[in-house]
């Protein structure tokens, strides 16, 4: 047999093998596998050609096609809405069971504090406030999904002496269920090898309960760029939080203020 010849039926076997396999697409890859079993919160598989038994969380999955064709969709996976920026900060889910962010992808800690104005203040509306900041602070961060850790409220308090308003504060993880592509970016990167421009600021300082936006027209530049654990980072402080053809978004903390910053390509 010919070189050619063989590489051509190594090639036909391939092509079937995979074919008589299921495919699990995740949030990030494609597993050609066979599917074991379908559990309550998790999917096991075997890699073809092994027995050793894998699962992967339902969050992760967006949909199994298996070897005869059938599809089915996981609508754990689909719950999670899309946020593009922090303006979308309402589509963030907010949970206190941590088995519905198991399989996603953590990008950080996150919190958010509010305070009443009054000692009369409404103590609902001032919880209210804190789960909005700590919405929008995770929609900077391009999370859509917050494990709630620890969430303290104490009522107003009014004494002869001293007084207090109500008080909420919020403690948690922001999740996402995709993370932006690292080769994807650096090919993108590599065809735009003009100026990059930030164009726009968000902004939210610790004591705030609202995010402030500003036009900007500065140079921005990158000198490192590395890609660990999933996480995209730029000169050790910016991590992108997506991109699109026209440029991308970076999120940075500086002390107690977060920020979201667009930039975008030159010609």
């Amino acid at each position: 047999m010919t070189k050619s010849a063989f590489l051509f039926v190594l090639l036909l076997f391939s092509v079937r093998a995979f074919g008589q396999t299921d495919t699990i697409f995740s949030n990030n890859e494609k597993i050609p596998c066979i599917v074991k079993e379908i559990k309550e919160s998790s999917v096991v598989y075997v890699h073809p050609g092994e027995e050793l038994l894998n699962s992967i969380y339902k969050n992760a999955v967006q949909k199994i096609v298996f070897k005869n064709g059938r599809v089915q969709v996981f609508a754990e996976a689909t719950s999670f809405n899309a946020v593009k920026g922090v303006d979308d900060y309402e589509k963030v889910t907010v949970t206190a069971v941590e088995s519905e962010v198991k399989g996603l992808f953590k990008v950080g800690d996150v919190s958010a504090k509010a305070v009443g104005t009054t000692e009369l203040s409404n103590q609902e509306r001032v919880k209210n406030r804190a789960y909005r900041k700590l919405k929008m602070v995770a929609a900077m961060m391009g999370a859509n999904a917050v494990y709630l850790t620890n969430q303290r409220t104490e009522g107003n308090k009014i004494g002869y002496f001293s007084s207090s308003s109500a008080e909420t504060n919020l403690t948690g993880v922001a999740y996402t269920n995709r993370l932006p592509d690292f080769n994807a970016f650096k090919e993108l990167l590599d065809r735009h090898k003009g100026k990059m421009t930030q164009v726009l600021e968000v902004s939210l300082g610790g004591s705030s309960t609202e995010y402030a936006k500003f036009k900007t027209n500065k140079p921005f530049t990158i000198e490192n760029l590395t890609g660990e654990n999933g996480l995209i980072v730029i000169d050790d402080k910016y991590r992108v939080v997506g991109f699109d053809q026209q440029g991308f978004n970076v999120y940075y903390r500086n002390k107690s203020k977060w920020f979201n910053v667009r930039v975008d390509f030159g010609e």
